[in-house]
């Protein structure tokens, strides 16, 4: 009998090693991820499978077999020559609540397949019905480096991307190692894979088109104590592999302002870790529609959950910002700028409209001190924070990178008991495992002092929002902020492409809300007096398209004060919300989104420089019984003139509506 039983466990275990491929689908069986744990360890990934056999048609190709793995610093590579001791499953359908998000409930459902391997490491592989994701996990009893990660994303053809370069200028020395250093702000470029430029790097996430219209977005999720990913294609072929920055060995405080740190040397590894931990996922989010990306919960769902217990002090809302209107405010008896005078004139208009916060930009700190206890004589913030305390209005201040990291506690200790709400923190410029970790340590010590966070000059978000709650919103985007600059890029396309491309990765502090609107003629970019490209009707719909807890009102409280009916509007509409729903969409071209807060559906369009006609079918919002509604719409000469609207009652006609967008133009409804 001992012999039996011995034989059956031996047969056993001969069948888990001898066992090569393993398969995971999708709780729809639609996408189905084919693993081989051969000479190296590779995943490829299908999506259009027939769970049930009947159509006949065969599966597109999102990932062509593709190696993953590491190399750690003794040499030991995980992922080469693989041998399983354990493979796991398990199926997952739960709800999850969401923070300051666009929707309040997350329906969180997968399927997960996790591979033990010899050696004390693992790899956790699930797939969802809008995407997949794995990660690497290690047991070891001892800290090490990784001096690499192999991550490859093969195609089975060559395919278009969207890709957003690092915005880099060459000059003396490595030109991979100088584009660590980078804003993460560009437009994309369409581009066939085997044409991309072969020394540059892409910031995540980026894009790749398909066969019959289906897209697959790659970027990542729960980047925490590790580099951030970029992707290359060295050698003009069909595929892009990762590409990390090494660690820094030495850094010199200077860059904007001295308010940067500059890497003048990096380690032969990636990253120091800990023995047990878990890796960042590698995320896909899959599409067979463009709408639905523009839709997609897959970085967050990844994410780890709230580090935060009470997040009832957190107060999502809108801002009144000084910075790209040059504090530009007129008809007033004082000389404008940064003064307590100008701050109380901010204040009062927002008190006036109810909105939240007015944010203190950079030049209320002592210039290239990146002291953030020198205050310059002309603010007094204790009297401007009871000021605003008065009027119902918060205050926030911006902050330099290296000014807040070399004294971090005693700076959010002592404007949290003046009565600050939160910090800009603004140049970090990149993504090294030193700096992601000064992001989690400021999330951290932030929420200790009930403070809230807008990172910019920020990586991408990679789910930290879950995390930390009060991580509000990022920048890392190609923003209107450009527009004070920049006259040689197409805003209009970029604004209705960044929705399903870097929205996916979460919110997105484009900071929209300009009351001067020019035609892609009339067009110019003015540093002190700058204007958006594209009509009014569209800066308004943005509050509705983009996602932003933390949004900025960017122009002027002397402009607004002179536009109260798109002032009223954008004070009024949310900033997080219920509901979200995509209704229509296309990549570069438009996009038309529903989105609920309590009882009120709101509902924004835009489209890129083609007048478009736009059908809403009402019927796919839940519960809607509305016969009409308040419409912001493009006006009859909003082609000649941007700014030209229509504000009147929109009327539903069969569950239906019906509009007409201008060129650049937009559209927004409220039930």
């Amino acid at each position: 009998m001992k012999k039996l039983i011995l034989s059956a466990l031996l047969m056993l275990c001969v069948s888990a090693f001898a066992q090569k491929q393993y398969t995971l689908q999708s709780p729809d069986g639609n996408i189905v991820v084919t693993i081989e744990a051969g000479e190296q360890l590779t995943y490829s990934v299908t999506i259009g499978n027939d769970p049930v056999c009947m159509t006949g048609i065969k599966p597109t190709c999102v990932i062509a077999p593709s190696a993953i793995g590491m190399t750690l610093g003794d040499g030991t590579q995980l992922g080469t020559k693989p041998i399983v001791k354990i493979s796991k499953t398990r199926s997952v359908d739960q709800t999850v609540k969401a923070s300051f998000y666009k929707r309040a409930e997350i329906q969180d459902q997968y399927n997960e397949l996790t591979l033990c391997f010899k050696g004390n490491y693992k790899v956790i592989f699930r797939a969802y019905n809008e995407g997949v994701a794995y990660r690497f996990v290690t047991e070891f009893k001892k800290p090490f480096n990784v001096t690499r990660e192999i991550t490859n994303f093969n195609f089975d053809e060559d395919y278009t991307a969207w890709i957003p370069y690092v915005n880099a200028r060459k000059g003396e020395g490595d030109f991979i190692q100088q584009q660590f250093f980078n804003s993460f702000e560009n437009t994309y470029t369409r581009t066939p894979l085997s044409q991309m430029e072969t020394d540059r790097l892409v910031f995540l996430p980026a894009m790749v088109e398909l066969k019959d219209g289906k897209k697959v977005v790659i970027t990542e999720a729960d980047l925490e104590d590790y580099p951030g990913l970029y992707l290359r294609n060295s050698l003009n072929t069909k595929n892009l592999y990762a590409y990390h920055a090494n660690y820094p060995k030495t850094e010199e405080q200077g860059g904007h302002n001295n308010l940067q740190y500059v890497v003048k040397e990096r380690e032969r590894f990636i990253a120091k870790v800990n023995g047990k931990r878990a890796f960042p996922w590698r995320c896909l989010i899959i599409s067979e529609n463009d709408k639905d990306l523009a839709d997609s919960d897959l970085v967050y769902l990844l994410a780890s959950p709230s580090r935060v217990e009470d997040v009832s002090w957190i107060q999502p809302g809108k801002v009144a910002w000084d910075w790209w209107n040059a504090w530009n405010i007129y008809g007033v008896d004082f000389k404008a700028g940064i003064n307590n005078d100008t701050y109380k004139y901010y204040i009062d208009f927002a008190s006036q409209y109810g909105i939240e916060y007015v944010i203190l930009d950079e030049g209320w700190a002592v210039n290239k001190q990146a002291d953030l206890f020198q205050v310059v004589p002309e603010i007094d913030l204790q009297e401007l924070v009871n000021y605003g305390k008065e009027r119902n209005v918060g205050l926030v201040l911006w902050a330099g990178y290296a000014a807040i990291d070399k004294d971090m506690e005693r700076v959010c200790q002592h404007y949290s008991e003046m009565g600050i709400k939160g910090f800009k923190v603004d140049f970090m410029d990149r993504d090294d495992q030193k700096v992601v970790d000064f992001y989690y340590r400021m999330a951290a010590t932030a929420a200790k002092y009930h403070l809230f966070i807008d990172f910019h000059g920020a990586y991408k978000p990679t789910g930290l929002s879950r995390t930390y709650p009060n991580v509000l919103n990022y920048e890392g985007v190609y923003g209107l902020e450009q527009a004070k600059w920049d006259n040689e890029s197409d805003l209009v396309t970029n604004e209705v492409t960044i929705p399903f491309i870097r929205m996916v990765a979460g919110p997105m502090d484009y900071t929209q809300g300009a009351m001067k609107n020019a035609n892609k003629n009339n067009f110019k970019a003015v540093y002190t007096e700058p204007m958006s490209q594209g009509t009014r009707c569209r800066q308004l719909a943005e509050y509705v398209i983009f996602e932003a807890p933390f949004n900025m009102l960017c122009d002027s409280p002397s402009n607004y004060l002179k536009e109260d009916e798109c002032t009223q509007f954008i004070a009024n509409v949310p900033t997080t919300w219920d509901e979200t729903i995509v209704l229509d969409g296309k990549v570069g071209e438009y996009l038309v989104i529903a989105r609920r807060k309590d009882f009120r559906w709101y509902i924004g369009a835009i489209t890129n420089w083609e007048e478009r006609d736009i059908k809403i079918d009402l019927s796919v919002l839940p519960n809607f019984s509305a016969k009409s509604g308040h419409i912001f719409r493009d006006g009859p000469n909003a082609n000649r003139v941007a700014k030209d609207y229509v504000s009147e009652t929109a009327q539903v006609m069969g569950n239906q509506l019906k509009v007409h967008l201008a060129k650049g133009g937009g559209m927004v409804v409220v039930f």
